[in-house]
């Protein structure tokens, strides 16, 4: 059923704190993006059973928080301490701009469903919208609250949703600018959240050990699962909407089975804290990464 099949190691300098993948529409690649601490952004090929390095991004100044890959696998984002997000070119290798987010840092980085443009959260808990081709500010969204750790946009591009270091998640309208729903229920601070594939559902993961489910349209909760002994840094929901995974600090990976609400398996292959674990684009590969410098990918059944 499920099985570890590969592990980069030393894959980093230092700790790995983001990963993404996706599949090039124009080159057929299966992309793996990574993110360091050692402030390098590195693209790989997968190639059946092995990974590939094809390139290191170099234009950040301090370590990488957050990597995204947009909807066709032609473009990567990449978010850093040095307060810039940076847009890189997968098939050239070549930087194609350098936004300038600060004068805080921009903590987190997506795109939005349709790839115009980038969403990012700050230590002013507001969220900043720049336009992918002019690389300008477009629009701000505020959250009235702290320091955004976490933002996603639902996959039919009508919401965003951020998480906050106070454990407070604001859900906003795309299309008016408006918030629409505050769902509380974490106590410690949201590190990530993400739709359904059918925007029906938010999960989010948090400090206090706990992942939540809720219903977006009526913005309740319908859901609480315990399994990690430590924070949960990262959660991503299956292509196929039937699991979902969540990584922690306690160094494991887990998949639950969306149904029945239960652990299906849990990944003990790293030996330090689990920052990211993103299915690939077609549900049949899990990849994480760890402070331990190491990607690892699993099999999993589809």
């Amino acid at each position: 059923m499920y099985s570890i099949i590969f592990k980069q190691e030393q894959a980093h300098d230092d700790g790995i704190w983001s990963c993404a993948c996706g599949k090039g529409e124009k080159d057929g690649i299966d992309y793996v993006i990574t993110g360091s601490v050692d402030d390098y952004v590195k693209s790989w090929k997968w190639n059946e059973d092995t990974l590939e390095l094809r390139h290191t991004f170099e234009g950040h100044a301090l370590g990488i928080v957050c990597v995204d890959i947009n909807h066709d696998g032609s473009v990567a984002a990449s978010s850093s301490l040095d307060s810039h997000i940076c847009l890189w070119d997968l098939q050239s290798g070549q930087q194609l701009r350098s936004i300038d987010a600060g004068p805080v840092e921009a903590w987190t980085v997506t795109f939005s469903p349709d790839s115009r443009f980038l969403a990012t959260g700050s230590h002013s808990g507001k969220i900043n919208l720049y336009g992918v081709e002019s690389g300008k500010q477009e629009s701000s969204l505020d959250t009235t609250g702290k320091f955004t750790l976490s933002i996603a946009f639902s996959p039919d591009g009508k919401y965003l949703a951020s998480g906050a270091i106070d454990g407070i998640i604001k859900v906003f309208d795309i299309a008016t600018g408006k918030m629409v729903h505050t769902l509380e229920g974490h106590a410690m601070p949201i590190r990530s959240l993400t739709f359904s594939k059918d925007s029906q559902l938010l999960l989010t993961g948090s400090d206090d050990c706990h992942i939540k489910i809720y219903d977006v349209h009526h913005a309740n909760l319908v859901g609480t699962l315990s399994g990690h002994g430590s924070w949960v840094l990262h959660v991503d929901f299956s292509p196929d909407n039937v699991h979902f995974l969540s990584s922690s600090s306690d160094k494991s990976v887990k998949v639950w089975d969306i149904a029945s609400r239960k652990c299906a398996h849990t990944f003990h292959e790293h030996t330090d804290q689990v920052w990211c674990a993103n299915y690939n684009s077609n549900g049949s590969r899990i990849v994480s990464v760890s402070d331990d410098r190491t990607i690892a990918i699993y099999d999993c059944p589809v």
